[in-house]
């Protein structure tokens, strides 16, 4: 057997080459957030939040249509993808080894592995072809579909932590199947769905490449969701593109404030998760 010396040495170099790979792995990651706050901080104030884009070269313009319109597109998403995405992960954590739970799991892997662009051109023409136009709700439709995997994994692994005896002491009890899931199951297994759905959001929000197919994008504020709207993560891509540098600063802006966002959205579900 090895020396207990030998086995502190081996421990304390596998503690430093991990160390070192953590440094490494930040390394771009605080010179990626460095950059965006460093151009980004002098675009933030309240009229940059709540103004509308102007044209190049006229002060005051804004993000205002932008933040409201990334918060319809993320409602619809959730809308449709939570409902659905928690049932689906009850019926698996319920019938894991069904034939259909079994046929849903691989369209799972296979909806994952999709590219988003590929979601934004089929939304295209299942969704806004047939409705005439683009519409905050095609552009949610896009999204919810790339929610629905994390959502259901999600819901399916935290139920699966639950106790069995749980469920069986409500239904030894009297209660109905349906009030034992509805009541005792899920809520019991709340932390870990919500965090799902959280981190669903997280990787829908910064999204650009389905709304280009779908929100299309919109320089007026609306609330109508038949109707195209902007959404950050296309203003972002628009302004950086453009050759005008007020609109290339409030790229910057506008990324910093989706950053910010996507970060708090992290702490809440690292929050949540360690309940």
């Amino acid at each position: 057997m090895p020396s207990v010396s030998k086995r502190l040495a081996t421990d304390l170099l596998f503690k430093g080459v991990l160390g070192l790979a953590t440094v490494i792995l930040f390394i771009p990651l605080i010179m990626i957030l460095y950059y965006i706050i460093v151009n980004g901080a002098g675009a933030i104030s309240w009229a940059f939040l709540t103004s509308l884009p102007k044209p190049p070269g006229e002060i005051g313009s804004g993000i205002g249509n932008a933040i409201v319109g990334s918060a319809i597109l993320i409602c619809i998403a959730c809308t449709i993808s939570v409902p659905i995405g928690v049932g689906v992960g009850v019926f698996l954590s319920e019938k894991p080894t069904h034939t259909i739970a079994k046929m849903v799991r691989i369209c799972l892997e296979i909806l994952q592995g999709i590219p988003s662009i590929v979601i934004g051109i089929i939304s295209y023409l299942w969704v806004v072809l047939p409705m005439g136009g683009f519409s905050a709700l095609s552009g949610g439709i896009a999204l919810s579909l790339m929610m629905l995997p994390l959502v259901i994994r999600s819901t399916e692994e935290t139920l699966k932590l639950i106790p069995q005896s749980l469920k069986e002491a409500s239904l030894g009890l009297g209660v109905p199947y349906y009030r034992t899931m509805t009541k005792i199951i899920i809520p019991a297994g709340r932390p870990g769905i919500s965090t799902g759905i959280i981190l669903g959001i997280s990787r829908v929000a910064g999204e650009t490449a389905p709304l280009l197919f779908t929100a299309f994008g919109n320089p007026f504020l609306t609330f109508n969701i038949m109707k195209p709207v902007n959404s950050l993560p296309s203003l972002i891509y628009n302004y950086a593109t453009s050759p005008y540098s007020d609109w290339q600063q409030a790229a910057w802006g506008a990324s910093l404030v989706l950053i910010l966002f996507l970060f708090t959205l992290s702490l809440i579900a690292r929050t949540i998760s360690t309940r």
